[in-house]
């Protein structure tokens, strides 16, 4: 009897560490594959440090075909054109069609940037930090600016979903004009849609707020909360600061010479609009188990899956699917797919509890929330220097990671070795 076919959509922070404990799980069970967007890895967390230079995107990446072949898991970098779920069949890019048994979606989001006129790196004004090449965009939009500096935006806009990397652009930007003796020319304004600063899309963990307040404070950047991006023209930002019930409170023309705004995440175009299977933004649908309830044997992880909202709040804040978070329904998928390869029940669940290194190159804060959405078991938040020493690690760890092509998880490492706080069960 044939093998069941294992294929795993993605291999980016969720999906390469997925084929590694999927692999481990099914042993030689059952045939595993990867459809990736590429052939290389970028640990994306990174991303603020190429835009700034203190990193070149070479040192960020990985090769995956030799990885990948080393552990016995077959490997195209076309990408998917369209999943086709009710025939259990992925189309790719190149013409080519696999088919499957089992499939997990792990892809990232989509961008959308078009979402908002003059919108991003694309034929817009602002720079991005989601992807490697957006990065390198910005160090070069940066180097530009450092030659006739002026005001700087910074932020994400309404229906963003990962708010760490904005914070950690805006501090890194204060601590890197610093060094080059320019900030004094720089006036620098921080424009979120969350209702506070430090919400987060987790309604804050641990005192997020009063830490990150205290940061702009020191760092003389002034926000703009509850702030909805209506347009972007060269130079001009134009935002509507929004009261609770929604309706305008004030609106702002904020000139700048240098702008990095993250956007709105949607899901791929492979996926979006297949009934049964995402919501309306394109998301998969997800049960207890990781598991789409249309179709069981589709999994999904990481920023593709869909969350509902923490709370209500007067724009669209979506909830950031962490690092510690990616990694349980990685390990809940992996044991739940070894158990119905024995012929045994899918039980596993993902904890979805949360850990966060935000670094602000001289400085950082890090929270853990457990779980990720309130009412919580642990709600815990701190600031200090060791949190750029515990990112520069946990970059080198996982890429030694990925480069092996091991699975350990590591955020509960770094929370039982650096952090010190009681062991988080995934």
């Amino acid at each position: 009897m044939a093998k069941p076919r294992i294929v795993i959509l993605g291999a980016g922070l969720g999906g390469a560490i997925a084929a590694f404990e999927i692999k481990d799980a099914v042993r030689d069970k059952a045939e595993v594959s990867v459809v990736s967007q590429g052939d290389t890895f970028h640990f994306v967390p990174s991303n603020p440090w190429v835009a700034v230079h203190w990193r070149k995107r070479q040192a960020i990446e990985v090769n995956l075909p030799p990885v990948f072949k080393k552990r016995g898991i077959v490997f195209s970098g076309a990408g998917a054109k369209k999943v086709v779920p009710a025939e259990n069949r992925v189309e790719l890019n190149d013409g080519a069609v696999v088919d499957y048994d089992y499939l997990v979606i792990a892809t990232g989001p989509d961008l959308a940037f078009d979402e908002i006129a003059g919108l991003g790196p694309h034929g817009g004004f602002t720079q991005s930090i989601c992807h490697v090449d957006h990065a390198e965009m910005t160090a070069a939009a940066f180097d530009r600016f450092v030659e006739n500096p002026g005001p700087i935006v910074v932020g994400a806009v309404q229906g963003a979903s990962c708010f760490g990397p904005a914070y950690e652009f805006a501090m890194i930007l204060d601590t890197e004009l610093k060094r080059r003796k320019i900030r004094d020319r720089v006036p620098m304004t921080f424009v979120t849609p969350e209702p506070y600063i430090g919400h987060l899309g987790l309604d804050g963990v641990g005192d997020t707020k009063g830490l990150l307040e205290s940061e702009m404070r020191e760092r003389h950047i002034k926000w703009i909360t509850n702030a909805k991006v209506t347009s972007v023209e060269a130079g001009v930002m134009h935002v509507e600061e929004v009261a609770e019930d929604g309706s305008t409170k004030a609106t702002h023309d904020l000139p700048f010479a240098f702008s990095m705004m993250l956007p709105a995440f949607r899901g791929i175009e492979a996926v979006r609009g297949i009934e049964g299977l995402t919501n309306p933004r394109g998301f998969i649908v997800v049960d207890k188990h990781q598991r789409n309830p249309t179709f069981p044997n589709v999994f999904a992880l990481g920023v593709c899956v869909a969350i509902a909202p923490t709370g209500k709040t007067p724009l669209a804040v979506g909830v950031p699917k962490t690092g510690f978070m990616i990694e349980s329904m990685v390990t809940a998928i992996a044991k739940n797919l070894g158990a119905l390869v024995d012929g045994k029940r899918a039980s596993n669940e993902a904890t979805w509890n949360a850990i966060c290194l935000a670094d602000f190159g001289d400085g950082g804060v890090a929270f853990v929330a457990q779980p990720q959405i309130p009412p919580r078991n642990v709600n815990w938040s701190s600031s200090g220097g060791w949190v750029h020493l515990a990112k520069v690690g946990f970059e080198k760890y996982f890429l030694g990671k990925i480069k092996r092509g091991e699975s350990e998880p590591f955020y509960e490492k770094l929370a039982l070795d650096v952090m010190g706080i009681k062991k988080i069960k995934a």
